[in-house]
């Protein structure tokens, strides 16, 4: 009789609770969770509810972004998006509202990423966060991410209109870790002007470059000829920094890879690594190239040798095109300003990143930026313990938003980067929507609208949406570094050895050896490493 009454104690309490009631009233507990469904409406209002069940009227957030001047939208674009829920919060009703306590955004993506890295455990880093896909692997084995595989189940249609490739490059393990929120192509600028002064005809190249026709050994040639003849400074100038993305280029170019799908290993291509650094030794030796550029000011030094045309070739991003528009780096005949659109026009010409010989392919590389959310998003709100769950999904919910397309494409053209959603591509394509960036008739929040609207000026151009065009197809040659999480030590020992080459420090084969025992003498970077081919004997730059 005892065990009777209390199975039926048992059930009854069960069944109030499985009722989410006591006493006829709603329970404020057993609700704290929430299934998404797809509707963002509806999501939205059921998360709006919940949270106000549970007396919160205020949930906090932080976005953390990196990057370009213009690349503001990175952070922007969820306090767009918290503005966008907010509204819908007030339309139904709901008397809670999304906050963004803290804007944090850096130049440096690596900074970034380091800092990051660092107070995370502190419970100090940003709810949000994008960086680079090359560092998603590392923050998803250390727990920092949150895994949003399943969230992203119910709004497939909309994970259907990114690229398919960018959404391969926010997973690891096959689980789903962050939207993409940009990428790009890495050209080949050419000054039109200096070319013009050696009789180096542009007309074509660019189907030369696609065709294998124009290799590195030109480049050599014409920028030797350049500096040789006075029509320029520096044959060639580049990015400086980690070797990842920029220069591993030219491990493509050569034919060389740098993973293993089979093993799932990172590979030294040993021909291709020596033939990279052969021509950066080359080009140094020869004064064609700073040989200290890699400690080089951006501001100072990098970008104004290019806008001024004191060198004939630059390695660069897509981003530079707005970059050069918006900051004062040209700096001839006064006081330093940016270029006017037509101006970037006239001064520039662009193609892929030919190919290393004869026989090997062109090239670009992107690096997708990746929007990721804390695994302790919304820690610092009421009840987090509780309603955990429902922070996470608001925050899901919140990264679905800022990817709406017309935020995308906001980014897409104030910052030369490419759009990662198909209906932002269209978008651009809109000659109206475009006159309503330009004089900022969209449905924006003020904060988001002060913040762009000096890069809004200066970029949004119709010259600067016909780059976009021009570039895109780019992306049909594109190659991303692996999404390993030792992929950004093997590429800072890379960025070591081109300094020191160009340095004159060490030979190319000399260099190839450093590589091979700074890999060796990390235990775990070596067992994450293989080390395949030998330095190619003979081999000769430039060739004829």
């Amino acid at each position: 009789m005892r065990a009777a009454a209390l199975w039926l104690v048992a059930l009854v309490v069960f069944g109030v609770i499985a009722s989410g009631c006591i006493g006829g009233e709603e329970t404020k507990t057993s609700s704290a969770e929430v299934q998404l469904t797809g509707d963002f409406t509806k999501d939205a209002v059921e998360i709006g509810k919940i949270l106000e069940q549970n007396g919160v009227k205020e949930v906090k957030f932080s976005a953390w972004g990196s990057g370009d001047p213009n690349s503001v939208m990175r952070v922007y674009g969820i306090v767009e998006a918290a503005r966008r829920i907010n509204k819908i919060w007030a339309d139904n009703g709901i008397n809670v509202k999304i906050v963004i306590t803290d804007t944090h955004y850096v130049a440096s993506f690596q900074d970034a990423y380091k800092e990051y890295l660092s107070k995370q455990p502190l419970g100090q880093a940003g709810d949000f966060f994008v960086n680079s896909y090359a560092f998603l692997p590392t923050l998803a084995d250390e727990g920092y991410i949150l895994d949003i595989t399943d969230y992203a189940k119910a709004y497939q249609s909309v994970i259907d209109d990114f690229y398919p490739s960018l959404i391969e490059a926010s997973k690891y393990n096959g689980k789903l870790y962050g939207l993409p929120q940009d990428t790009e192509a890495r050209p080949l600028y050419i000054r039109k002007d200096v070319a013009a002064k050696i009789g180096f005809d542009l007309n074509g190249l660019d189907e030369k470059v696609k065709n294998g026709e124009f290799t590195w050994s030109d480049i050599y040639y014409w920028a030797k000829k350049a500096k040789d003849e006075g029509a320029a400074e520096w044959g060639l100038i580049h990015r400086k920094g980690s070797a990842h993305p920029d220069l591993i280029q030219f491990i493509f170019a050569f034919g060389g890879r740098l993973y293993d799908p089979n093993t799932g290993k990172l590979v030294v291509d040993v021909p291709a690594v020596y033939k990279w650094l052969y021509v950066e030794w080359k080009f140094a030796r020869d004064g064609l190239l700073p040989e200290d550029i890699m400690s080089w000011d951006w501001a100072k030094q990098i970008h104004p040798t290019v806008v001024e045309g004191r060198t004939l070739f630059d390695i660069g991003g897509t981003w530079y095109w707005t970059e050069w528009q918006t900051k004062q780096y040209y700096a001839k005949g006064g006081t330093p300003r940016g270029l006017k659109p037509e101006e970037v026009k006239e001064w520039f010409y662009y193609t892929l990143f030919p190919a290393g010989e004869k026989g090997e392919k062109p090239v670009t590389l992107s690096q997708p930026f990746v929007w990721m959310i804390n695994s302790k998003a919304g820690q610092l709100n009421p009840k987090y313990d509780e309603l955990k769950d429902v922070y996470h999904k608001l925050a899901f919910l919140m990264l679905i938003k800022a990817s709406d397309p017309d935020i995308n494409a906001i980014h897409s053209v104030i910052s030369a980067h490419l759009p990662v959603r198909k209906a932002a591509a269209e978008l651009i394509k809109d000659e109206k929507w475009l006159n309503d960036l330009k004089s900022l008739n969209l449905d924006l929040s003020d904060e988001v609208k002060n913040n762009i609207r000096d890069i809004v000026q200066a970029t949004v151009n119709p010259i600067n949406a016909q780059f976009l065009a021009d570039v895109s197809y780019m992306l049909e040659y594109t190659h991303l570094a692996p999404a390993h999480p030792k992929y950004p030590a093997l590429a800072d020992i890379f960025k070591e050895a081109v300094d020191k080459v160009l340095r004159g420090e060490m030979k190319p084969d000399e260099a190839v050896n450093y590589i091979i025992q700074k890999v060796n003498a990390d235990p775990e970077l070596k067992d994450a490493v293989e080390i395949q081919g030998e330095i190619p004997k003979d081999w000769k730059f430039p060739q004829g």
